[in-house]
């Protein structure tokens, strides 16, 4: 069973940065997925972007092309999400997911995600 801790959620200003941490602990192979999903209160979950574990393939929702970058340590079991020139509108809860399962292709689909961590708050005002 994969644990996923998120850090590095904060209160910025528009146009600023942020950098997400998520600290993997079990095993992740390779060729899972890994991805950072957001959610409003009310609102369904959106995936922002992803990558397939190992050949690092990528995929990222278009509102934040350009802007974020996902990327992984595989030495240090851990996600990062580089969230650059912020929106008031990437103000979310932003969650670290694991699909668990091997993938062929990256996904950026909630259902495909079985491993979960418990959320770190970005707000940009």
């Amino acid at each position: 069973h994969v644990q996923l801790v998120e850090s590095g959620g904060a209160s910025v200003q528009a146009g600023g940065s942020l950098r997400l941490s998520c600290a993997a602990s079990g095993y992740i192979f390779n060729s899972h997925c890994m991805a950072w999903f957001r959610q409003l209160p009310g609102k369904e979950r959106e995936g922002v972007a992803a990558i397939r574990t190992g050949g690092g393939s990528t995929d990222y929702a278009d509102s934040v092309k350009g802007r974020f970058t996902i990327s992984q340590d595989n030495a240090k079991d851990t996600l990062y999400l580089q969230m650059n020139s912020l929106k008031p509108e990437d103000t979310a809860t932003y969650y670290c997911a694991a699909t668990g399962s091997f993938r062929s292709l990256v996904s950026l689909m909630v259902t495909d995600y079985i491993n979960w961590g418990q959320g770190t708050q970005v707000t940009v005002s």
